[in-house]
Order: structure tokens, then C-alpha cells, then sequence
């Protein structure tokens, strides 16, 4: 047997029944493109020779590096690996490269395949080896004085955050809503969390990277010999290439530097609420000023009735019938649980005096441009000289704003099964890139309200107000059992894209699926873009190896060789 990909006991539980009970047709065995048995058994050979016979994986113990949410499973259509390679160091890595070079055998890169809803560890390209980095999940450093950690791909958010506490550190790692992700693979992902270093990928400093050669190649500081600011400075001389590895196959990232927050003294928890669905618009203006001008510094994170819905139990126990649930239900909802329509929360760190300033002058504008509002502000605070214990904010106030990790939001794939029991539960993103402007945010959330309603789907979303946009995720749970479901999905995406690309919004990521899609937008001068990465992907990927269609980024071979398109 493999040894398991979780060493926490109730994250590998969690792990193998999400994978195992999502599989609804058996796992069909598939060869890489291009690449005849023969050649393909004579490299999985040497894969086993590199990493041990029980780090390759074939055959049903591919259960784990499918797409979880899949939609086309039911068709035959579901995107597999052709077998799974799980080396544990940088050396074991660059001969399971050379391999795959030798024998033209691509591979499909993740650190812990953890990106449900956007394809989870499914390959772009059938046939592709899973390339699995959990193994090489070292903590290399944690420096407290300058708030930074150093991680190889396969250290989770929750293992980061386990390390700070052990060893006493007083720094907070920033975590998004589940924590068994990878730090690096959310972070190259453009992944987001909740701490004042929220926006992961803008608080990289240092990247290693091997390429599909094997050669190593560090950016900024951190590729200066012994330089004691290799983690402390995005400073270089010459190009920056550290963006080139962000949703890239142009390498795989093996060491990541990524900055923390200092622990505070103190933290506010803060929460605001409106009762109806236009007060959107006055959220977005009152609260992203407040964003750019600093008086917020940190991400807002504002949630719809019905996701709050969804984490309280299944769609059928509060309204039986077809068809999005009324108003009139909605409303009488918002009234048993006492929240609003919209709910907002977000965090003040610092010094207790300093945010207890900061949230008095923050009632003032409450109060005065969005009266029908509610503000609360519950304060943590350490003594005077002294930092805030994470663990001792209590719930609902801690959790991710404090930096600490869980499992909290996985239950919510689970709102459309039957209440009676059955049924798959899983889900499919929309998530465009909006100007921060209440009148275009309020167009916009009427626009997916329609579309949603229209496929009898509830509008389910969340948005993340930075400074001069917000990131709009329009969730979809569905039961993967249910062909109506899927294809009611299918169709509110499609919508969805449409009425984004009309007004130029793209979304921050993408599933396996609809890569190309989004690739697409980028249309600038004869989509400029594409054709520069793709110069750069051929130049440092000849044979084209590395996760291939990766945001639409495709290498030589596969562009210009249609006999591939059969495996897409």
C-alpha cells in the first residue's frame, strides 16, 4: 500500500472518503499521448526505480488523482492520469523528469491536488503522469523576527500553522477556508485567505524552481549565493521572473519564501450586515473607499444568505419545492437566524488601541452612508508588551482571521443532496474579476441571480473586496448524481462566462476544463500574451513535458499535432 497522503488522521479519513465516495463509473486505464505500451511500461519501470514500487501508482489506486467534482464521469468522459509518480526530494524529482523527457511522457504537476471545484489533481491532458509533490513537504524555515517561512510543494496551511505553535513562534500564516491545502500550490494558484497577508501570491519573496531539464533556477535575492535577504526583499537586478511560475508550466516550484503576519497584540472581529439584495451597491461603496484609503487594510469577505444557508444543512429542509427558494422564504430565513442578506466580515490587527481607533472612526461612516446597516466589533486582546494567542478567539470570531485552519466549509457541497440521504455532493465555480463599484457589482449580482434562477439554482456566492476590485465567486453545488444537476451547471456557467466576457471580466482561475476558454480572453493584439508564454514554454520545455494546456498554454508539439486533441 502507498503510504497515505496525510499524516493528521482525520485529514487522510476526510482525503480517501472524498475521492473514494465521489467515483461513480469505474476508473478506465489510459496511456499518455503519443507513447505505446511498450515504452510507457519500460518508463513506469524506472519511475519505480527512482521513487519505490509503492510511490507509482496504476490502475484503481488512481482513485485519488481524479476530479472529485467531475462532471462528464456518468459519459466516460472523466480526466485520468495515466499513473501517479510521488517522488520525495529535489533528486528524485530531476530523475523522474529525465525519464519522462527520454520517453516524451508529459506530466500533470500539483502539490497536494486540493483545488476542489477547479479540477482538484486531474490532468489538462489524458494520459499525463500525476505528478504528486506531497512527499516533499519539508518546513525549512520559519523566521519569526522577519515574519517570513520557506516550504517545499507538500506543506499544508495546516501543518505551517502546527510548526508556529510547536515551536512558539509569534508569526500567523495566512489560511484559506480549508486547510489541507498546499501553501505553495494555493498560493501559485493566486489563492486567497484572510490575514493581513491575505493575497498570497503578492507575499512570495524567493522562489526555487526546477525546469524540465533539471537545472534549478532561484529568483530575486534568494538567487544570490548565502545572501541574507533571500526572503526578505522582491528586489532583483534585471528581469523579475518570479510571475512566470504563478499558474505556470513553465517549472515546478520546489522552495517557496512567503511572508506572515506578525502576531498582534490585538485583533477585532468584525461583522456587518444589510437585509436586502440591492444593498449591495452600498456595501461595495462604502467599504472599498475604505480599502483603498487604508482605513481597512485587510480583505473583506462578504457572503450571500444562501451560502450561509449552505453551511447549516441541506437546501430540501428549508424549501422542499423545485425552483430557487422565494423571497417571501428568504426572508422569514434571514429573520429566524437574525443575519442579513449580505453579511460582511473582516479583521483589525495591531495595537488594541490603535484598532479601537480605528473602528470608532470606522461607526462614524457606518453611520452615516449606510444607516440600515449593522456593525459589530468584538476585540482580543494580549496585555500591554505582549502578542495575541490565536487559539484563545474564540468561535465564530477566530478561525481563518486568525490565521488557524480547518475543514470548516467542506460540509456546503452537501446543500443540493436529498435530505433523505444519497447523492454526491460537489461543486463548480464561476469567479470574475469585477471593478469595486457598487452600481457594477449590483448589475452584476442581478445578472447571476437570473441566470441561477433560470436553471432553477439559488444565487450562491461570496466575493473578497481588495483595494480596486473584488474577486466574485458564484458557486454551484450540485449532486453529482443528479443529470439534471450537472446539466444545469453546465448551462448557468456557459451564461455566466458569456455575460462576463461581454463585459470584459475573466476569472482569477480555472478549471481543468474550461482553461482554454478563459485563455481566450486575452485577446490583445492577436492575443500577444499566449504567443509570448507560449515562445518562453517552448524555449524552456522542448518536449513539452510539463503540465501541458495549463491556462491555455500549449507546448510546441501539442499545438501543432492534432492527433492530441483526442486526448483533451
Amino acid at each position: 500500500m502507498p503510504t497515505p497522503a496525510y499524516r493528521n488522521a482525520e485529514y487522510q479519513t476526510v482525503h480517501a472518503n472524498l475521492f473514494k465516495d465521489s467515483i461513480t463509473a469505474p476508473l478506465k486505464a489510459v496511456l499518455p499521448p503519443g507513447v505505446t505500451r511498450y515504452a510507457f511500461d519500460a518508463a513506469v519501470m524506472q519511475y519505480m526505480v527512482i521513487v519505490g514500487h509503492d510511490q507509482v501508482l496504476q490502475g484503481d489506486a488512481l482513485e485519488e488523482y481524479i476530479d472529485p467534482y467531475e462532471l462528464y464521469e456518468a459519459e466516460g468522459k472523466r480526466k485520468m492520469p495515466s499513473a501517479a509518480v510521488r517522488p520525495k526530494n529535489i533528486e528524485e524529482l530531476r530523475r523522474v523528469l529525465n525519464i519522462s523527457n527520454e520517453y516524451n511522457i508529459p506530466v500533470w504537476t500539483f502539490s497536494r491536488g486540493k483545488n476542489l471545484g477547479y479540477g482538484g489533481p486531474a490532468p489538462r491532458v489524458n494520459g499525463c503522469i500525476a505528478l504528486d509533490l506531497h512527499r516533499m513537504n519539508k518546513i525549512l524555515e520559519v523566521n519569526a523576527e522577519y515574519s517570513y517561512a520557506v516550504v517545499e510543494p507538500g506543506v499544508t496551511f495546516t501543518e505551517l500553522y502546527d510548526y508556529c505553535v510547536e515551536h512558539k513562534l509569534k508569526v500567523w500564516p495566512s489560511v484559506p477556508s480549508l486547510g489541507w491545502g498546499s501553501v505553495v500550490g494555493n498560493t501559485l494558484d493566486r489563492g486567497t485567505g484572510f490575514t493581513p497577508t491575505a493575497t498570497h501570491h503578492q507575499h512570495i519573496c524567493g522562489v526555487e524552481a526546477m525546469l524540465a531539464n533539471g537545472e534549478l533556477v532561484r529568483t530575486g535575492q534568494f538567487a544570490v549565493s548565502g545572501s541574507p535577504s533571500s526572503h526578505l526583499s522582491k528586489f532583483t537586478f534585471g528581469p523579475s521572473i518570479e510571475g512566470l511560475f504563478l499558474q505556470s508550466n513553465l517549472g515546478i516550484v520546489t522552495k517557496m519564501g512567503i511572508w506572515l503576519t506578525p502576531a498582534p497584540q490585538a485583533f477585532m472581529s468584525c461583522s456587518f450586515d444589510m437585509p436586502d439584495f440591492e444593498d449591495v451597491e452600498t456595501i461595495v461603496d462604502v467599504f472599498g473607499p475604505l480599502r483603498r484609503d487604508g482605513l481597512l487594510p485587510n480583505t473583506v469577505y462578504v457572503s450571500n444568505l444562501v451560502e450561509w444557508l449552505g453551511m447549516m444543512g441541506k437546501r430540501e429542509e428549508l424549501w422542499p419545492e423545485s425552483g430557487p427558494i422565494p423571497e417571501w422564504r428568504l426572508k422569514e430565513l434571514q429573520k429566524q437566524l437574525d443575519i442579513g442578506y449580505w453579511n460582511a466580515k473582516f479583521g483589525l490587527y495591531g495595537a488594541r488601541d490603535v484598532i479601537q481607533a480605528h473602528f470608532e472612526e470606522l461607526k462614524k461612516i457606518v453611520a452615516l452612508k449606510a444607516p440600515k446597516g449593522r456593525l459589530t466589533g468584538d476585540i482580543f486582546s494580549a496585555p500591554d508588551g505582549e502578542t495575541l494567542d490565536p487559539a484563545s478567539v474564540p468561535d465564530p470570531h477566530g478561525g481563518f482571521f486568525v490565521g488557524m485552519p480547518s475543514l470548516w466549509s467542506l460540509p456546503m457541497v452537501k446543500f443540493r443532496l436529498p435530505k433523505d440521504g444519497g447523492g454526491i455532493g460537489a461543486h463548480y465555480d464561476y469567479s470574475p474579476i469585477i471593478p469595486s463599484s457598487g452600481a457594477t457589482v449590483l448589475e452584476w449580482v442581478k445578472t447571476a441571480k437570473s441566470i441561477c434562477e433560470a436553471e432553477s439554482f439559488d444565487l450562491f456566492c461570496d466575493f473578497f473586496m481588495h483595494e480596486r476590485h473584488v474577486i466574485f465567486v458564484n458557486m454551484m453545488t450540485f449532486d453529482k448524481t443528479n443529470l439534471a444537476h450537472r446539466q444545469a451547471v453546465e448551462t448557468i456557467f456557459a451564461n455566466l462566462f458569456e455575460e462576463g466576457r461581454k463585459r470584459g471580466y475573466s476569472k482569477y482561475r480555472s478549471h481543468i476544463n474550461t482553461m482554454d476558454l478563459v485563455a481566450g480572453l486575452y485577446d490583445f493584439n492577436d492575443h500577444a500574451y499566449r504567443r509570448f508564454v507560449e515562445t518562453i514554454k517552448d524555449a524552456v520545455d522542448p518536449n513539452g513535458i510539463l503540465s501541458p494546456g495549463k491556462q491555455g498554454i500549449w507546448p510546441k508539439r501539442f499545438r501543432e499535432n492534432e492527433k492530441f486533441k483526442a486526448h483533451l
